[in-house]
């Protein structure tokens, strides 16, 4: 891990001395948003003003790094090195592949080990115009111990949010798999598409919810009737409410939103069924106001528009807000390999373009919505033209642009060059800060590394933005204009 990461890091960047780099080093500037009606639109093309507040060194480090992880070889070696219990299970290898990964990925993609540090990442994000959600980075619990655990972190995030200066945190975050057991969502999942296929299916554990399923959702994972859940996983089960519901509270009482994650489809209905749960009784007094409880959505599912617009309707006849993060999808692999293994079709779209046009077809949905005073929406891209079609149509709209129910967001080392346009357009713009200790967040980087494998990657914009800014600061250091 250490030399795929670090060394190839080390031969990319130019063989000039590290001083010379700092001398044209940009200093940070505080840029407020201006007002929507005098902001420009969005424009990558100036690189001067887009990075104006970024250090070259800080240029040359992302450079590095996002070149590196182009490099499939590197990243191959580095993701099989990390899912090796031959090599994470022995401690002398563990801690090896952990002060690599500390040193490289992490750096780029993580806020810090604990509070402290994200908070004065948080400060740091702040000071160039950008806002933070905030993610205590755990996953997949597997027992109620580990949830009470993981939740007690979560309020405490929350809590330090109060430390930071007004408006410099837009969300918290929270994964239903870190407060619920995992083997108990499946066994949900599994109960909630049987009654999709039944709807005779009678489950008395349910709680007033919106319709989690469509026709056209995945039901594979379910071919034979699941037996009913046992007095302790009821148990369980409400427990794993009363988790989300305390979060929920604690959010609403600081008056911070709470983002839920979406996972992988074997057990994403439980966790909508948990969300929409919460949404009607956390977001029952936020008509024509940001709800506290937003869901994910995933467009690079096939059923993800008509599960969209059953929601939404669901919550207009219902009279409260809802609130929905709208991303492409990180489970794309694994989807692929179920479905293929069960000898069934894909439950993604067959091209990345029908994924962009789901995408960018549910986004001009929710902002219709957001006019009606019925919807709030986080736009997580990391795509520039789904950018340009937002922001066109937010003017298309008459949408403030300043409005708290419409966000951008992307993530920490990622996209940053379209976070800056973002912002310098005038809009509320979040980078998502993923911390804890490098094995709690191993599953996250793992995502972001196959994201960013190869040269044809997410991470294609940022490289050559970054590139052709290093290449004019240069220009300027050595010729003086």
């Amino acid at each position: 891990m250490a030399a795929a990461f670090a060394l190839s890091r080390r031969a990319f960047l130019p063989h000039l001395p590290l001083r010379f780099f700092s001398s044209l080093t940009v200093s940070p500037a505080i840029l407020s948003s201006p007002a929507a009606s005098s902001a420009p639109r969005l424009n990558l093309d100036d690189t001067e003003r887009l990075y104006a507040s970024v250090p070259t060194g800080d240029l040359l480090s992302s450079l590095g790094m996002l070149y590196t992880m182009a490099m499939e070889p590197a990243v191959d070696l580095g993701m099989a090195v990390m899912r090796s219990p031959a090599v994470m299970e022995r401690r002398v290898l563990r801690e090896a592949v952990v002060r690599a990964v500390r040193r490289t990925v992490y750096r780029k993609f993580c806020a810090g080990e604990d509070a402290e540090e994200a908070e004065r990442t948080l400060g740091r994000l702040w000071e160039s115009g950008l806002r933070g959600i905030v993610n205590y980075g755990m996953e997949d619990a597997d027992d109620g111990s580990t949830c009470d655990r993981n939740l007690a972190g979560f309020i405490k995030t929350v809590e330090m949010t109060a430390k930071m200066p007004p408006d410099s945190v837009s969300f918290a975050c929270v994964k239903i798999t870190a407060i619920c057991p995992i083997h108990l969502l499946e066994r949900i999942s599994d109960l909630l598409r049987w009654e999709k296929k039944h709807p005779s299916c009678h489950l008395p554990w349910k709680q007033t919810s919106f319709s989690i399923l469509t026709n056209s959702s995945p039901l594979y994972h379910t071919l034979t009737t699941p037996p009913p859940l046992t007095q302790e996983e009821e148990v369980q089960l409400q427990l794993s409410h009363s988790r989300l519901a305390t979060l929920c509270k604690r959010c609403a009482d600081t008056n911070l939103p709470l983002l839920v994650d979406a996972e992988y489809t074997s057990v994403q209905p439980a966790i909508d069924y948990m969300i929409y749960s919460a949404s009607l009784e956390f977001n029952a007094n936020a008509k024509k106001q940001r709800p506290i409880v937003y869901g994910t959505l995933q467009s690079y599912l096939k059923d993800a528009k008509e599960r969209l617009v059953q929601a939404v309707d669901a919550a207009e006849r219902a009279g409260i807000s809802i609130g929905f993060k709208l991303v492409r999808g990180a489970y794309l692999s694994r989807e692929s390999y179920l479905a293929k293994s069960l000898g069934v079709a894909s439950p993604i779209h067959s091209t990345i373009q029908e994924t962009h046009a789901c995408y960018n077809d549910c986004a001009a949905f929710l902002l219709e919505r957001m006019v009606k005073g019925s919807a709030s929406v986080v736009l997580a891209t990391h795509n520039l033209e789904s950018g340009r079609v937002a922001a066109a149509k937010v003017e298309e709209l008459g949408l403030g642009k300043g409005d708290q129910g419409l966000q951008f967001a992307q993530l920490m080392g990622m996209g940053d060059g379209l976070s800056l346009g973002l912002r310098n357009a005038g809009f509320q713009v979040s980078k998502y800060l993923v911390f804890g200790t490098v094995e709690q967040v191993i599953p996250y980087l793992l995502r972001r590394a196959e994201e960013n494998r190869g040269f044809l990657s997410t991470s294609t914009l940022d490289r050559q933005l970054i590139m052709k800014e290093v290449k004019r600061r240069l220009k300027v250091a050595v010729m003086g204009k």
